[in-house]
């Protein structure tokens, strides 16, 4: 493009208040700047835009054409503004959010209606992976990530921490007896993670040090249907409390192995790329899913 918005806008001033002094007047500049300003434009555009006597400005037929096609360019400029900063204060547009299935389950699910309450222009695209993802493969706003960080180029919001227990069914219990030891489990059905490896060493004190490596016997790469299966009787698991609080409360999983267990705080961190104006429907998402989870722990 030629010609800048600040000239169509010191043309129009000139325009709508009939002279260049009271143009330069009202734009703050001298009248010698606005002269050349004027001048500058209709170089670039290689037309005469007004006439210009001692007693008045006349437009040109090229100036009443390029006026009105700059007062279309001018106000969709303002509205372009006007909507950004109405996002400002009420923030709207699609937000894409991705985290681990029992994350999703378990602790953003029951906050959507609340969320959409309260900021009803937002539209949520919710999207699972028990894997880490590329952000901008995914088109992804905002993922939930659960574990040390290992990716610099993201900026990262921490959430909470969530502790690792070691869990199996009263029905499992009662057909197999409970463990005493560490050691014991060798005997039992354990359920592990088919991906990563390192899931599988779980927080307890043994002859090794303060990680016990299991060989599941049956294996998952879903904390949730790692969840199922321990529901179901199927064998022993090690789960994070925000998959577990409420099966822990109305006893359908039973914790074993109390006084071996090592408490084990796993970060739970919302990432985002890093950018110098963060949209307000991130932000806003941010500072609702972080208020009530600090709640929670009240």
């Amino acid at each position: 493009m030629k010609t800048t918005l600040d000239e169509m806008q010191a043309f129009m001033r000139v325009v709508d208040t009939g002279s260049i002094t009271a143009a330069a007047d009202q734009l703050g500049q001298t009248v010698s700047a606005l002269s050349r300003a004027l001048a500058r434009l209709e170089e670039k555009l290689e037309v005469t835009l007004m006439r210009r006597t001692t007693r008045r400005l006349e437009l040109t037929e090229e100036g009443q054409v390029f006026l009105a096609q700059a007062r279309k360019i001018i106000s969709a400029v303002e509205e372009a503004e006007e909507q950004m900063e109405i996002r400002r204060k009420l923030p709207a547009g699609l937000l894409r959010v991705n985290a681990a299935s029992p994350f999703m389950l378990h602790v953003l699910v029951p906050l959507v209606r609340g969320f959409r309450m309260r900021f009803p222009d937002i539209e949520l695209e919710l999207n699972t992976n028990d894997q880490i993802i590329d952000l901008l493969e995914h088109r992804t706003d905002i993922a939930i990530r659960i574990g040390v960080l290992s990716d610099s180029s993201l900026h990262a919001r921490p959430l909470m921490t969530n502790r690792l227990r070691i869990l199996a069914s009263p029905d499992y219990l009662r057909e197999m007896g409970e463990p005493k030891s560490p050691a014991d489990l060798l005997s039992h059905r354990l359920i592990g993670f088919s991906r990563p490896e390192s899931l599988n060493a779980w927080p307890l004190r043994n002859a090794q040090g303060d990680r016990f490596v299991i060989t599941p016997q049956v294996l998952a790469s879903s904390g949730e249907t790692l969840r199922q299966l321990a529901l179901a009787g199927e064998g022993i698991v090690c789960l994070a409390d925000f998959m577990t609080q409420a099966d822990r409360e109305n006893s359908h999983l039973v914790e074993i192995l109390i006084e071996d267990t090592v408490e084990v705080l796993q970060p739970v961190n919302a990432v985002y790329y890093r950018n110098t104006a963060l949209a307000s429907r991130i932000s806003c998402f941010l500072d609702y899913v972080s208020k009530y989870l600090g709640d929670s722990k009240k």
